[in-house]
């Protein structure tokens, strides 16, 4: 399975991440972080293709994308 890590410490609610991600899964959270920026948050992990959009959108390194090897189908 396929998923995100979001650092919300780094996070400053540009929201860049939620405009490229095609599952449209990443969205803004009601949490702040100590900074006072409102961070983003993944409504349903289960639906993340690890296609690392997020991850290369993000100017502040704070997602990190980890993908689900693929398994070689047998013939």
């Amino acid at each position: 399975m396929s998923r995100i890590v979001i650092r919300e410490d780094r996070c400053k609610g540009c929201l860049l991440c939620t405009t490229v991600c095609p599952q449209e899964i990443i969205v803004q959270s009601d949490r702040f972080n100590q900074q006072g920026y409102k961070v983003v948050e993944v409504t349903n992990m289960d639906d993340c293709i690890g296609c690392a959009s997020c991850g290369k959108m993000c100017p502040d390194f704070c997602i990190t994308v980890y993908k689900t090897k693929k398994t070689k189908a047998k013939e």
